[in-house]
């Protein structure tokens, strides 16, 4: 299994500290707002709903009581209750929340390896913007997408996936030959942006198709990366520093 532990980049000339700030942001949720992913509740106050954002309004259920098959013990999975704050917010709140320890380390650490020199290519201000438009437009993909395909409306969706396929395609776009580092048992290995990034967005891709297909998904939103992924190579160069003729 190959495993990105960072790039060949160093050519940024300033601090990355949007880029620091969402991570730290994220883990400071996860930990102390999710309660490491387990407060269900908070998750599905906070995550976006794709019927809710569809309706414009929030959707009231009751809770039911889910029978874990393997281990036979029971538990309560909390109904939606409204949380009181625009609907459409959650497309934001949303990219800030995990579903597990994995997600999290996982999302961060491709954001702490492409984020930075993205940061430094764009600006601080127009990176920040970047991340959030790309994360939002990869929410309505997924939600679109939940509601062309006849998937569970009231399925929650988390997670900064989206956004971060939005700086992967940036940095696939602004630095193609750079290498990102990988790490194969006793090797590391590395390869050019375009070639690592290019095969990881056709992974998504072909998974998305394969879910469709009646495949298991394991819960990832495959449209929200592709979505996310689509949206940062729009943008990226509307984004991107003007350099100086002269």
């Amino acid at each position: 299994m190959l495993m990105p532990i960072g790039d060949e980049n160093h050519d940024r000339r300033s601090i990355p500290v949007v880029t620091y700030s969402l991570i730290a942001v994220n883990i400071f949720v996860f930990i102390f707002l999710q309660g490491f992913g387990y407060d269900v509740y908070f998750t599905y106050s906070y995550a976006t709903i794709p019927a809710e954002i569809l309706t414009g309004k929030d959707i009231v259920t009751g809770s039911e009581i889910i029978v874990d098959p393997i281990t036979g013990q029971s538990f309560e999975m909390p109904g939606l209750q409204p949380t009181g704050i625009p609907v459409w917010l959650t497309l934001v709140s949303a990219m800030f929340m995990h579903g597990g320890v994995g997600h999290l380390a996982g999302n961060m650490l491709y954001l702490w390896i492409c984020g930075d020199n993205v940061e430094d290519r764009i600006g601080h201000f127009k990176y920040l913007l970047f991340y959030l438009i790309c994360g939002i437009l990869s929410g309505l993909c997924h939600v679109f997408s939940t509601l062309f395909f006849g998937q569970n409306l009231l399925t929650p969706c988390l997670g900064a996936s989206g956004a971060i396929s939005a700086v992967l395609a940036a940095y696939m776009v602004l630095f193609p030959s750079k290498r990102i580092v990988f790490w194969m048992l006793f090797f590391v290995i590395p390869v050019p942006a375009i070639v690592a990034i290019g095969i990881w967005f056709l992974l998504q891709v072909s998974n998305g198709i394969g879910a469709l297909g009646g495949q298991q998904a394991g819960g990832v939103a495959y449209a929200a990366h592709i979505g996310g992924f689509i949206a940062g190579l729009l943008l990226v160069n509307r984004f991107r520093k003007r350099r100086p003729y002269f």
